[in-house]
């Protein structure tokens, strides 16, 4: 059975049918905002890369927190740029680390309110950038995998002990879940969680991220460690290995270039929720073409979220989350514009919607006595496979 019986235009018709079968659902509850802090900032400074993008000092992390809370998302990881850095990245687990003390602050102010994610690593604090110790090999420096484990527990158990929720290890070293399990056991955080960067590629997407965060290494890259982008299957072993030393939620890092990765990982591991992390590059193209008026930066950002959604993510770590936020509270979808004054869609610039016999909505009429061509309906559903899973509290880098 086809055309003309089977019509798929009838359930997009309406605004309402459109909402009825959306196989895919998108809230505030569903998203991560990162935050920076910068330990020797007196007031925030802007990240040039990311405009609205800002690293704040410690004494207003909370108000920037407040902001975002108010917005209706309840989960921030945090990022920390600390005032000294030196080759073992002391101050990445000092219980006076700006991270440290950026927790207790965001605790003190905000009390169970919110859900305080951390990032666990050391490119940040290391003098050479990299995310882990390094050592002398034959001809060159290289990272030492098992000499980092060590450190990674402390600063994992620095953050818990700060008041850290969820903790997410984001070095890509081999055994760094495990190590972190036991350190957060054996000190008595059996019920913090970890968010593991599992599937976390060496991209080209992190550019912005490293002026924000001050962590571009000094030499060299971060291919010995990170993912190759040409492979997809690879993925699988690392989730696997988060799943067997103790991850609590899985991660995949880009998150619009590696949809297809998305979907693997959530199709091989459906029982433990998912986390995408929409990085700085993500977020730095969308601005740029939105301020430069190249595309309608509101649902261009909502597109995305969704698609990332649809991919299978249960959870999206985005710089737009507050902005997303308020754009889903206002009604907001990709297929759907601003809400009028009388609750219905606003007809497009120059148009006014017609309703059809039944309450259809009717394509925009031009000015002008309707001759000419139509503009199109900004139809369309908002595709998926359907999963509509509710993760619990996640959170995670990018």
């Amino acid at each position: 059975m086809g055309f003309p019986t089977v019509r798929p235009r009838r359930l997009r018709s309406s605004q309402r049918l459109r909402d009825m079968v959306a196989e895919t659902d998108l809230g505030p509850e569903r998203l991560i905002a990162p935050i920076f802090v910068q330990e020797d900032a007196r007031e925030p400074v802007p990240v040039d890369a990311m405009p609205g993008v800002h690293r704040w000092p410690l004494g207003a992390v909370h108000e920037e927190a407040k902001r975002i809370l108010e917005e209706g998302v309840d989960k921030f990881l945090v990022f920390g740029i600390p005032a000294r850095k030196d080759e073992l990245g002391s101050e990445a687990y000092n219980p006076q680390g700006v991270v440290q003390r950026a927790v207790r602050e965001l605790r003190r102010e905000l009390g169970d309110r919110a859900t305080i994610m951390t990032d666990v690593c050391m490119c940040q604090y290391t003098t050479h950038g990299h995310c882990g110790i390094v050592a002398r090999g034959p001809g060159s420096w290289y990272v030492d995998n098992d000499a980092t484990l060590p450190y990674m527990g402390k600063i994992a158990v620095s953050h818990a002990e700060a008041g850290a929720d969820v903790v997410a290890p984001s070095s890509m070293m081999d055994g760094v879940v495990g190590q972190i399990r036991r350190s957060l056991d054996e000190a008595g955080f059996t019920n913090v969680l970890i968010m593991a960067y599992s599937v976390k590629y060496a991209s080209s997407f992190y550019g912005p991220f490293r002026e924000a965060a001050e962590s571009a290494p000094a030499f060299g890259d971060r291919r010995t460690y990170q993912m190759d982008p040409r492979n997809a299957a690879e993925a699988l072993k690392e989730a696997e290995l988060d799943v067997e030393e103790g991850a609590d939620i899985l991660m995949v890092k880009p998150a619009l270039p590696y949809l297809d990765v998305i979907r693997i990982v959530k199709d091989a591991f459906p029982h433990y929720p998912l986390a995408a992390y929409s990085v700085s590059g993500e977020y730095s193209m969308l601005r740029a073409a939105g301020e430069r008026g190249w595309l309608d930066e509101d649902r261009a950002l909502l597109e995305v979220l969704y698609s990332i959604r649809r991919a299978g993510a249960d959870a999206i770590i985005t710089y737009y989350a507050p902005r997303a936020a308020r754009l889903l509270r206002e009604g907001r979808n990709a297929f759907r514009g601003p809400r009028s004054h009388r609750g219905g869609q606003a007809p497009p610039p120059g148009g006014s919607q017609q309703p059809r016999e039944g309450g259809r909505e009717a394509e925009p009429v031009p000015r002008g006595g309707g001759q000419g061509r139509q503009a199109r309906h900004p139809g369309g559903r908002a595709g998926g496979l359907g999963h509509g899973l509710r993760a619990p509290h996640p959170g995670a880098r990018g």
